[in-house]
């Protein structure tokens, strides 16, 4: 069951002019020396002042100015065992993970439905997902590096896929190939968490990587709610689920199951195979509703991708999701709706 939680409140302070960025940086979808699972264990509980900074973010709009917000951080209660863990084996380099357990999506008739409509194709390499009628989630590092923004994130535009139509309207028959089209929508700004740039200096702070899009144009299809991620013992056989367009199956989209094999405060740690292209997914449970028969899906994390975490002083692989806690369900969905009135109770 999605269980409602108190939302700690985002509060903007201040917003300040910044020199428009470079957008000179090289995508790089696989990071190297990110903080890890025994690093996370001791790594201090961050404080109420360590959170407004880290809550802080970047905008960056369409004709290439920059902000930095400020913000307070109102009602969060610090939990004094957030970075704890379950150890498990230690496993070599592998995206896809024994068999091959993805499914490519042909049929048009579910790739242009719910919930596989939701997902979107970002024009720097990444996925998305839809989360409002014109915002959508990815991850940061499709964006920026930590120290600048990426080659083409400065004409942003986002692919929703589309059944193809002649002039006069009507579906096309179906292709046999099953390569969607999409149709293309620019962004209008880009959200970034100030976490994301915490480790300009040293280790990128994966916990911070996630991004939301505005469009300059809203879409008129369903898109996925926001939802707080539960730990693993309280899913259904610990199984997540997300659909991306992976490089090595190229225009396809792909969606993909697994159970998540660790977990910190704030990142899951699993072995769902997925190739790059997939990074920035939103990745989904479907819970009851409290109190009614209905079942609802919603987003509780974003698929970071395939990285290399320090584990007892090696560089181990896990594909890692960055974990959607109260706090930023508080900042995402402060993001999309502009105020922290929708957004008290996740």
């Amino acid at each position: 069951t999605w269980h409602l939680k108190k939302i700690p409140q985002i509060v903007r302070e201040r917003t300040f002019s910044l020199d428009s960025p470079k957008f000179e940086a090289k995508t790089k979808l696989e990071l190297n020396s990110v903080c890890g699972i025994e690093c996370q264990r001791k790594l201090p509980v961050p404080s109420l002042s360590d959170l407004k900074n880290l809550l802080s973010y970047e905008t960056v709009f369409e004709n290439g100015t920059r902000t930095l917000t400020e913000v307070n951080v109102l009602g969060a209660g610090l939990d004094p065992a957030a970075n704890t863990t379950t150890r498990r084996p230690s496993r070599r380099k592998r995206q896809i993970y024994g068999t091959d357990s993805r499914f490519s999506i042909y049929d048009k008739k579910f790739m242009t439905n719910f919930p596989f409509n939701t997902a979107v194709k970002i024009s720097t390499g990444c996925s998305g997902i839809l989360v409002s009628p014109k915002h959508v989630l990815t991850a940061a590092h499709c964006l920026h590096n930590g120290k600048d923004y990426v080659k083409g994130s400065k004409r942003l535009r986002v692919g929703l896929m589309k059944t193809k139509s002649r002039g006069n309207g009507r579906k096309r028959k179906e292709t046999s190939d099953g390569v969607p089209s999409f149709q293309w929508t620019r962004v209008k700004s880009t959200h970034i968490p100030k976490g994301w740039f915490k480790g300009v200096s040293g280790d990128i702070a994966l916990d911070y990587d996630y991004a939301v899009l505005e469009l300059k144009r809203p879409h008129k299809r369903k898109y996925m709610e926001l939802g707080i991620s539960p730990t693993i013992k309280m899913m259904p056989g610990s199984m997540i689920h997300f659909s991306g367009f992976d490089n090595d199956r190229s225009g396809q989209l792909v969606y993909r199951f697994c159970s998540i094999s660790d977990e910190s405060n704030d990142l899951f740690y699993q072995y769902c195979d997925a190739e790059p292209g997939s990074t920035g997914s939103g990745i989904y449970l479907r819970l009851k509703e409290p109190n009614k028969k209905k079942w609802k899906r919603k987003i509780i994390a974003v698929y970071s991708g395939h990285q290399w975490v320090d584990i007892n002083g090696e560089q181990q692989d896990y594909n890692v999701a960055v974990r959607i806690t109260p706090l930023k369900y508080a900042q995402i969905c402060f993001w999309i709706h502009g105020n922290d009135e929708n957004c008290t109770r996740g």
